[in-house]
């Protein structure tokens, strides 16, 4: 990733190094830092750590950036998102036959990211002014917050859920159960979406088409 990067960009003033958040120094001189940004990594950081090599890192009134993401939900399909968080957090049997994939996540991160980033707490000596924004799906968009949108078909939201960090873990406990694509009888997410599908009327009724809705 870091050699394509450094592939792609032209510009001098540009680098790329790989490293770990806790320590910079290899790569990052005290106090030269005005802006640092983490855009879907920071609920795996060891805060005590990172804190103390940010305070280095940073210049005396610099600014850090933290963002991270919500698990999918979807809008006006309650039911049908319900039986998502069951069989993605489920612990056990979550159909007859399949264990949910729960245990797979990797933690304690998981539960950071799903709590929004509040467990994380910024040590006032060094860091002012701390804002967090929040959003949950459903509610109206905010002027002074910029967003990235997508529309997907269920189809597409399907294969997402294929990529799931939870879901490679639960394919390599049961190498045994494949999926309908692979010729097998089906697996956790073929089942999972057999029965969101069966929750929400309107869906059932494209019988094999529900894909591209």
């Amino acid at each position: 990733m870091v050699k394509q990067a450094r592939h792609m960009t032209e510009d001098a003033k540009i680098s790329f190094h790989q490293g770990r958040a806790e320590d910079l120094s290899p790569f990052v001189s005290p106090a030269s830092v005005d802006l640092t940004v983490a855009g879907q990594a920071a609920h795996w950081f060891d805060y005590n750590a990172v804190w103390r090599e940010l305070a280095r890192a940073m210049k005396p009134g610099g600014t850090i950036a933290f963002w991270g993401y919500v698990d999918g939900v979807l809008l006006g399909a309650e039911k049908a998102t319900a039986v998502m968080e069951k069989f993605v957090y489920g612990f056990g049997d979550v159909a007859p036959g399949i264990e949910g994939m729960g245990s797979y996540w990797e933690q304690p991160g998981r539960n950071i990211l799903r709590g929004l980033l509040r467990s994380v707490e910024v040590p006032g000596d060094n860091w002012k002014d701390v804002t967090r924004i929040t959003h949950k799906p459903g509610d109206p968009d905010r002027d002074d917050v910029a967003w990235l949108k997508k529309k997907m078909t269920l189809g597409e939201v399907e294969a997402y859920t294929r990529t799931f960090s939870c879901y490679s873990g639960w394919k390599d406990a049961h190498p045994e159960m494949k999926s309908r694509a692979e010729g097998g009888d089906g697996d956790v997410v073929d089942v999972m979406w057999d029965h969101m599908i069966d929750s929400t009327p309107e869906w059932k009724a494209l019988g094999e088409q529900w894909k591209g809705s």
